[in-house]
């Protein structure tokens, strides 16, 4: 009926079907000491347009971002709202653009919900999390979450939950194509359309003010996790990657015809949970390749990044989300128990947790994750690795200062001067960059900075004065242009230019 074009190892044709027969309950998350609460609402994305497929129109509008956000909250009255999973799937109707279409048929409109009496019960569940709820004050870590091909902002609604309750805000989106709802296959235009989504709510999140900006990580369910690949390679604020049996580990030619893929700039930690060995009969039946039980191209080709991968032997790939765990039909020819489905579910969660805890919060869990990597246990296997250590360049450096608006520039330098003893910003490159940020009205000022850095290396440098100067020009400040074109004349009187200029400034 909708989405069953997908990627290879997604179009299982699953022929042998027992219900699923779980709870909320019975999922049993170890939740943390805040309260959870949530939000939804519609950004506008005005640099591109979007078609709302069922209107059967060529009208184009503003590309719509609708986002989900799970946050630590400080809820005070019995009057909140504790939402249920009908609650959620209120908003599923939304972004599947059928927001009117009445609760009776949710269950047989959607092909993933599934219409059974065990599905049913599940929509008076109540989950954790409570609408609008005020959020706390202080900072958190902040996780963007790229979903599943063409799925909904609250597919795994049940590990945001349990993540907020533990210090964290996770904001999610659905997952659509370059032009509608739809994407047009597992190609490199649609990660790249849902990779420019993630990238637009990487920007909002400076607007929050409960989110530690400096302490971001993206996590992916299926082809989200592809997507994500590309999108930490063009963002240097992402400190982590959590991938949740993402695609890249059965897609990399996709990742490999992206314009932005660079292996090398891969060099964040990064963890991959990968499903089950698929049965043989299964790959058969099915025509799925048998590499992708065993190849994992990216992995093996990481140069840089401290990265970690496992495989749950009692999951298969619908069951990395709560609307799999909860709603999916099981497949009798590989599929587990409910029980040791949500085991695993539940593993997955804390494993994710302690990730983020040991790569973002630094005070936390470091000998839990470290424990977790010598774990014994019988339902994951793992291997992990440690990346080389990448030379840091100007270019990072300057990644860096753009970050902080390339205000404090001495101290960062000395900072990171400290940590790479062997960084060197060369005066040409750094006389460069000051002239280029001069010369735009809006950001004169940064510019100054940055000669104010390249003057503390390069102290004796009369071209630096001169250039200092003309900055100072720019922004009107006469008084400080005059004291730097004559040191520069100090350092060089032949300068012709410093001598100029100081005449008309004089007159």
């Amino acid at each position: 009926m909708m989405r069953i074009r997908t990627l290879l190892i997604l179009i299982c044709l699953q022929i042998q079907f027992v219900f699923c027969q779980t709870s909320l309950e019975e999922i049993n998350l170890p939740y943390g000491d805040y309260k959870v609460g949530f939000k939804h609402y519609t950004l506008i994305d005005g640099t591109r347009t979007y078609r709302i497929k069922n209107e059967f129109n060529n009208r184009l509008i503003d590309r719509p971002i609708p986002i989900s956000i799970w946050y630590p909250s400080n809820i005070k009255t019995k009057n909140d709202k504790q939402l249920t999973v009908l609650d959620y799937l209120h908003i599923l109707k939304e972004e599947e653009e059928w927001k009117n279409l009445p609760d009776e048929y949710l269950l047989d409109w959607f092909h993933y919900l599934w219409n059974t009496p065990q599905n049913k019960a599940h929509l008076s569940e109540k989950v954790k999390a409570v609408y609008n709820a005020p959020m706390l004050e202080e900072k958190f870590p902040v996780i963007v979450y790229a979903s599943s091909y063409e799925a909904t902002s609250i597919e795994n609604f049940a590990l945001f939950e349990y993540l907020a309750s533990h210090g964290y805000v996770v904001i999610s989106n659905p997952s659509r194509g370059a032009i509608t709802k739809e994407l047009e296959g597992a190609t490199p235009r649609a990660a790249e359309a849902q990779s420019r989504d993630t990238e637009f709510i990487l920007k909002e999140v400076h607007k929050f003010g409960n989110v530690a900006t400096d302490k971001i990580a993206l996590m992916g369910y299926s082809f989200g996790g592809l997507s994500n690949v590309i999108t930490s390679m063009k963002n240097s604020n992402v400190k982590a990657l959590v991938s949740l049996d993402g695609s890249e580990r059965y897609n990399y030619k996709v990742l490999e015809k992206s314009p932005y893929f660079d292996i090398k700039r891969f060099d964040i930690p990064y963890i991959h949970f990968a499903q089950k060995d698929i049965p043989k009969e299964v790959m058969i039946s099915d025509k799925i390749p048998s590499e992708l039980n065993y190849q994992f191209k990216l992995y093996d080709s990481l140069q840089y990044s401290e990265s970690h991968s496992f495989k749950f032997h009692d999951l298969t790939h619908s069951y990395f989300s709560s609307f799999g765990v909860l709603f999916a039909n099981r497949d009798k020819r590989q599929d587990k128990s409910d029980v040791e489905i949500m085991k695993s579910y539940r593993l997955l969660s804390q494993y994710t947790l302690q990730f983020l805890n040991f790569y973002l919060k630094e005070k936390s869990s470091k000998n839990r994750f470290a424990e977790l990597l010598e774990t014994d246990n019988k339902l994951v296997s793992l291997k992990t690795k440690n990346g080389l250590k990448k030379t840091f360049t100007y270019k990072d450096f300057n990644d860096l200062a753009l970050h902080q608006n390339f205000q404090d520039l001495i101290p960062l330098y000395q900072t990171e001067k400290k940590k790479h003893p062997t960084l060197i910003l060369e005066e040409g490159m750094l006389n460069t960059l000051g002239l280029r940020l001069s010369f735009d009205p809006n950001k004169i000022e940064q510019g100054i900075q940055v000669f104010l850095l390249a003057l503390h290396i390069y102290p004796n440098s009369a071209n630096l004065y001169d250039s200092l100067a003309e900055a100072y020009l720019l922004h009107k400040d006469e008084k400080n242009a005059i004291i730097n074109f004559e040191k520069s004349l100090a350092l060089n009187p032949q300068n012709q230019n410093a001598l100029t200029k100081l005449k008309l400034l004089n007159k």
